[in-house]
């Protein structure tokens, strides 16, 4: 949770600047938006769907997750909450509301829950803890090399409980257990910033998820719902990846040397993303920029007030609808497309 986020070592510094976060509430959709209605209409493979709701699928398709096909093998329909998402002829409704899925590749914040024998579990808000392998973390000094009994005695020299790391999945097994791996030196251990837990159905998935936005912050928007936003430094850039561990050290920041104004730019990025939460809104840097330079006439205290979040929102809501209306724009020029090539 995120209060547990502020009590981390990491995150002290600026836990007493903040409000706690107040639960995320899904954001009204205009009717005008082509969003599903609750009679089960028919509704646009962009748009939000209902239980119920026909999703009218392309001769061929494959059922997945979240649709219940009918008598007459003729139709899908919703059977959760969600967006509909279509692979080809595989179509599937993702719901908003549920724990995160992991899939191969992707880039995670989460929190060590226990130190095992060879392994670390770790929280990634997901239905079960991930492992985190000791064979798949980069060792001090980057060197390659098998791990010894040694090496298993000193495992709480790299992480203890309740450490926050970045990861990326390696890999997924059958009983639903995910593989976390910190080879990279992009990921690892997480100190002097703090941290946000989001709905993970917010955050956008971008080819990269390590953001220096213009205001001189970091951000980490982990696919699992689990932000973590620091100051800027130079071990960040994606320039310096391939620099030896001490460099990366000491690019590392100096708590008691950060300014105030970069304390308040953290805090500022985090209320603007909490803000987002509440009001459903895509999260990802171009909403999250839109937010932030919004919330510029707004005291750090009042930015999770409600008529405050409606507010400092407003432009990434429009920049979001836009995009919506744009997509099933899209989608229904494509299920034309395909209905004419049928009928010929």
């Amino acid at each position: 949770s995120d209060t547990d986020g502020q009590k981390s070592s990491g995150s002290r510094w600026v836990g007493a600047v903040l409000e706690p976060a107040l639960p995320a509430k899904r954001r009204r959709e205009g009717a005008d938006d082509g969003s599903a209605t609750a009679d089960g209409g028919a509704a646009p493979l962009a748009d939000l769907v209902l239980p119920g709701s026909l999703l009218n699928p392309a001769p061929g398709y494959l059922r997945g997750h979240g649709t219940l096909e009918n008598k007459e093998r003729t139709n899908l329909s919703a059977t959760v909450f969600g967006r509909v998402c279509r692979v080809n002829k595989l179509v599937s409704v993702r719901p908003l509301k549920a724990r995160y899925v992991a899939e191969i590749g992707d880039v995670v914040v989460g929190r060590i829950t226990e130190v095992g024998l060879k392994r670390w579990k770790v929280d990634i808000n997901a239905h079960q803890n991930a492992a985190l392998m000791l064979s798949a973390i980069t060792l001090p000094g980057g060197v390659q090399r098998r791990r010894t009994t040694a090496d298993q005695l000193q495992m709480r020299n790299f992480f203890v409980e309740r450490d926050l790391i970045s990861a990326e999945v390696q890999q997924v097994f059958s009983d639903g257990v995910f593989a976390l791996h910190t080879r990279n030196l992009r990921y690892g251990k997480l100190e002097h910033g703090i941290f946000a837990a989001v709905p993970c159905a917010l955050i956008k998935r971008c080819p990269s998820h390590f953001h220096r936005l213009s205001c001189g912050v970091h951000v980490i928007l982990g696919n699992n719902g689990y932000v973590w936003i620091s100051p800027f430094t130079s071990g960040q850039d994606p320039k310096n990846a391939f620099l030896s561990e001490e460099a990366l050290l000491a690019a590392k920041p100096d708590p008691s040397a950060v300014s105030r104004q970069t304390r308040e730019r953290v805090c500022r990025v985090r209320n603007c993303v909490m803000a987002l939460a509440k009001e459903w809104v895509s999260i990802h840097p171009a909403s999250i920029m839109e937010t932030y330079e919004a919330s510029a006439d707004y005291p750090l205290h009042d930015l999770l007030r409600p008529d405050v979040v409606a507010i400092i929102t407003r432009p990434a809501q429009e920049s979001q609808q836009a995009q919506f209306v744009e997509q099933a724009h899209h989608q229904k020029r494509e299920l034309q497309r395909q209905q004419l090539e049928q009928s010929m």
